[in-house]
């Protein structure tokens, strides 16, 4: 295969690892702000915690030296993980968000960065700054393809995103919960009056969008680094991905999250330095909003007088 080429492939296989981790955090951004017309930017931190679960998890698992599969072991620990997080976002969504639906919208978005911070300084304060990565759940292997190295991250990465994004697809599509979500979504003025339980599926909508984001964070830690600060970068790039795509559209974080993960990795390709990645990432999100306010895959909201 010639250079160029595979350098191409290459690059795609990493954008595609990246943005698929962005396109799971997105759906989180998306889904509450489907519901509630929130931004919840206390989100990226959530991710963050999510990754910490899973190493204590996994270093506990792999510390009983009991030989389990290494399936079970990567199954248990992202089972760990969604059900922590999913049960921080409720707690944080009943504490902190619910008192304020009512009032101003700027309230919420204070207190959603308040929550943020305080995750962040928790997180600092109990582990500490050191960095840390997800101990290997599986054996790693690197395979060369005429010159293209695939590994088994990459691979896991890749496969379990798109699966958990069907999976995804479908609640919200084809189940009651998800028929719930989207009436919501629709009209939440109404809703109540039609014997549908708002609060729950509120809660709901914010456990289920935090479990997916805690799959992206166990996936992220096997191949990256941790530490308390990464869900404000990696957050803003998911959120940039949600508006990209059309907040409040599962499908357009899919697709948002997959562009933001191939401008972070083709940017240095093209440019001199990898320092421009935000730069080229706000500058494609100030030109969407100027030419399409909704995003790529989002409708304008339409309001009867």
């Amino acid at each position: 295969m010639p250079q160029p080429v595979t350098t191409l492939v290459q690059q795609t296989l990493n954008a595609l690892q990246v943005g698929s981790v962005y396109a799971l955090i997105a759906l989180g951004y998306t889904m509450v702000y489907g519901i509630l017309t929130m931004i919840n930017f206390a989100h990226g931190d959530i991710f963050m915690v999510s990754t910490y679960l899973g190493f204590f998890a996994a270093a506990w698992l792999l510390g009983l030296a009991l030989n389990m599969p290494p399936l079970v072991i990567f199954l248990s620990t992202l089972l760990f993980a969604m059900v922590g997080t999913a049960t921080l976002a409720v707690i944080i969504e009943r504490v902190a968000y619910k008192p304020l639906r009512q009032a101003p919208r700027l309230s919420a978005v204070i207190t959603a960065l308040g929550v943020g911070i305080f995750l962040e300084n928790f997180t600092l304060a109990v582990i500490g700054p050191e960095p840390r990565t997800i101990p290997p759940l599986f054996p790693l292997v690197n395979l060369n393809l005429s010159g293209v190295f695939v590994s088994t991250i990459q691979i896991v990465i890749i496969g379990v995103s798109v699966i958990v994004m069907i999976i995804l697809d479908t609640i919200v599509r084809r189940t009651m919960t998800g028929m719930a979500m989207r009436a919501i979504s629709f009209d939440k003025t109404i809703v109540p009056l039609m014997g549908v339980p708002v609060d729950r599926i509120i809660s709901a909508t914010f456990a289920l969008g935090s479990a997916i984001a805690a799959v992206g964070g166990i996936l992220y830690g096997m191949a990256y680094q941790l530490d308390p600060y990464m869900g404000i970068r990696i957050g803003w790039w998911a959120f940039i991905s949600a508006v990209v795509g059309g907040i409040g559209n599962i499908r357009g974080a899919f697709v948002g999250g997959f562009i933001l993960g191939f401008v972070e990795i083709f940017t240095p390709v093209f440019l001199p330095s990898s320092t421009y990645r935000d730069f080229v990432a706000f500058s494609l999100l100030l030109l969407l909003l100027v030419f399409r306010p909704t995003g790529i895959l989002g409708r304008p909201i339409v309001q009867k007088v």
